[in-house]
């Protein structure tokens, strides 16, 4: 009788077990290629929320205000420094019908009739549209053509020299180095020492004379002309 009892008791303790395992079941654990999708998902989230808080960033900062172009066109600046090209249409405002032509439609004017040809004063010439020095008058020189001529530049990177096949010619064009304005021609017939000849369009210049350097900007071409004194 005992026996029996313990028998049944048993048996309805392990149905039981079997029954509160049944009902209380721990979830899976999901397989690592769904751990590892996951994962890059989460790492996705992340890269495109701090992509948007950067762009928000960059939307709420305000754009430098831009400086106001300078009305002077042959007058540099406080630190001798050529303003920006002018616009076509504000060119042709400030120079004479001459100077647009010639600057900016590589025209020529004629010879002997100009106003630099015959110039003896001392002093410099600068870029009509970016006042930037070209020319010193102590290497001018009479060249029998008509046109302003030169020895040389008064600084080799303050021109630009472009090959010029116009006129069923083969020429050297020299043009402003900042203002990329057409300044005129240079030939290889000039006189020693350089043997080359920068023949000038008058209406491509400025003439600023050696009393009035300081005045205008361009005190530091000043001890050019004292060593000739």
């Amino acid at each position: 009788m005992s026996c029996k009892f313990v028998f049944i008791r048993g048996c309805w303790t392990r149905g039981l077990n079997r029954v509160i395992f049944s009902v209380i079941q721990l979830p899976k654990r999901p397989p690592p290629s769904s751990r590892g999708m996951l994962i890059f998902c989460a790492v996705v989230f992340v890269s495109l929320l701090g992509v948007l808080i950067f762009l928000n960033r960059a939307r709420a900062q305000k754009p430098n205000e831009s400086v106001p172009p300078s009305t002077s066109m042959t007058t540099p600046s406080s630190t001798n420094q050529a303003a920006a090209k002018p616009s076509s249409e504000e060119l042709k405002k400030k120079l004479t019908p001459e100077q647009y032509h010639v600057t900016q439609q590589c025209g020529t004017e004629p010879p002997f009739r100009n106003e630099y040809w015959d110039n003896h004063r001392t002093g410099i010439y600068v870029d009509i549209v970016s006042g930037e020095p070209l020319f010193s008058s102590l290497d001018k020189f009479d060249s029998g053509s008509g046109w302003p001529s030169f020895t040389k530049p008064i600084d080799k990177q303050s021109v630009a020299e472009k090959s010029d096949h116009t006129l069923g010619m083969e020429r050297t064009e020299v043009r402003g180095g900042k203002s990329d304005s057409h300044l005129g021609h240079v030939f290889d017939d000039g006189p020693a020492p350089t043997g080359q000849r920068f023949c000038i369009n008058s209406a491509a210049l400025r003439f600023v004379p050696v009393e009035k350097l300081k005045e205008e900007g361009y005190a530091q071409y000043l001890p050019l002309f004292e060593k000739k004194k």
